[in-house]
């Protein structure tokens, strides 16, 4: 869905040009796509979402009664997290972990460490065995797996199988595992593997890398006559900037995982989607200030732009929008209009990158018009490079039909 629900389209069109831009979040379409992520799955998959996605309180506080955890990496995260949902489990990643994050880490009691290199681990323990506990410390080992050659290709980010700061290579299975299960740290106790491998995958691809994963994990585990309790095989569920209508298949990822789940019963697989959940609940709203023509091409001058909404300039796609018109025209000066079908989307930056779409149909499109930019709820204004140029910052506006 790119086109702003009825709340959202109501807000934006309500909303004083002097409070625009705003992200705009639907709260109850959140819920409403959660809860059905959630009934795809089968009972036994742990659901963490992955909180860099969108960190807002709001946001976290909304996804609690579906999901079984959050995944945060930093300790900024840590502490914001715990702050917005006391009390539920959190699962700490993140290749560059301080010792002092990771102390608040084991402070705050995080069910899970995703350890991502052998000093890691050892800091880990050093610092576990300072603060004794009658309960080990849950460790998942991150591996970057190979996998077969293509099966990564239909990614949108590959992480996993190539050179990266992310996780273990799999040459060090064995001397960690044999750090763990040999006795030298009684303070932790390895639960199991994590791996996320790519982002932007389908239902089919997703489930082959999980099959994958699980594969390796019982083989290392096999090997070494541990056995393992879980499997995180990651998020990366596709989201489809360019044909935003087209949403992910959890039933069949939830089918397949049911399949992989039944074939290794015992085991607890966790999956820990971010952009996927709360994507689809968010817009960015703001209204037209100039429309330009030049060297054959109309553009049209948007009130804020890639500062607030980094995403396309980063994933290099056009941000999917849609066309609020306004009638009133309360200036005495003529309303620039356009002439043209195709109309190219900036912000206000000072820089020709600070492109938010091209071409897009919008005939007749007005100075004073709005437009509400959709699949704005992930990686949107947490990754924006905000005070470039100082402009104001965006308002946030949380509509919640149910509990109004």
């Amino acid at each position: 869905m790119t086109d702003p629900t009825a709340a959202v389209r109501s807000h934006a069109l309500a909303l004083p040009a002097t409070e625009l831009p705003a992200y705009v979040y639907d709260l109850a379409a959140l819920r409403e796509h959660a809860a059905s992520v959630r009934h795809a799955l089968p009972g036994n998959v742990e659901l963490y979402y992955a909180a860099k996605a969108n960190p807002e309180p709001e946001i976290l506080s909304a996804l609690a009664p579906y999901v079984d955890g959050y995944e945060v990496s930093s300790g900024g995260e840590l502490a914001h997290v715990g702050k917005a949902v006391p009390g539920r489990p959190l699962a700490f990643g993140g290749p560059g972990k301080t010792p002092a994050e990771i102390m608040a880490a084991l402070e705050q009691g995080v069910a899970r460490f995703h350890v991502e290199s052998a000093h890691e681990l050892r800091v880990l323990a050093e610092l576990a065995a300072r603060r004794p506990s009658p309960c080990p410390i849950g460790v998942l080992l991150r591996f970057n797996l190979p996998l077969a050659d293509g099966s990564l290709a239909g990614s949108s980010l590959a992480m996993g199988g190539l050179p990266s700061p992310f996780g273990l290579d799999p040459s060090e299975a064995d001397e960690v595992v044999g750090l763990l299960g040999g006795g030298a740290y009684p303070q932790l106790e390895l639960r199991g593997v994590h791996a996320h491998l790519a982002s932007g995958l389908e239902a089919a691809e997703q489930v082959a890398v999980a099959e994958s994963v699980v594969t390796w994990a019982e083989t290392l585990a096999a090997r070494h006559r541990t056995p393992l309790a879980e499997v995180n095989v990651g998020g990366g569920m596709n989201v489809d900037y360019a044909a935003a209508e087209r949403r992910f298949d959890w039933a069949a990822y939830g089918a397949g995982l049911a399949r992989l789940s039944a074939a290794h019963p015992g085991l607890t697989l966790r999956i820990e989607p971010g952009r996927a959940l709360t994507a689809y609940c968010g817009w960015y709203v703001t209204d037209v200030l100039d429309v330009k023509h030049s060297h054959g091409r109309e553009f049209a001058v948007v009130r804020g732009g890639t500062h607030h909404l980094r995403t396309p300039a980063t994933k290099g796609h056009d941000q999917p929008c849609t066309v609020l018109p306004v009638d009133s025209w309360p200036h005495p000066w003529p309303r620039p209009s356009a002439r043209q079908n195709g109309i190219t989307l900036t912000g206000q930056l000072c820089t020709p990158k600070d492109l938010l779409a091209r071409d897009v149909p919008a005939p007749g499109l007005r100075a004073g018009d709005r437009v509400a930019f959709g699949l704005a709820g992930a990686y949107a204004w947490n990754i924006s490079h905000h005070d470039f140029l100082m402009h104001p910052r965006p308002g946030f506006h949380f509509l919640d039909r149910a509990r109004n």
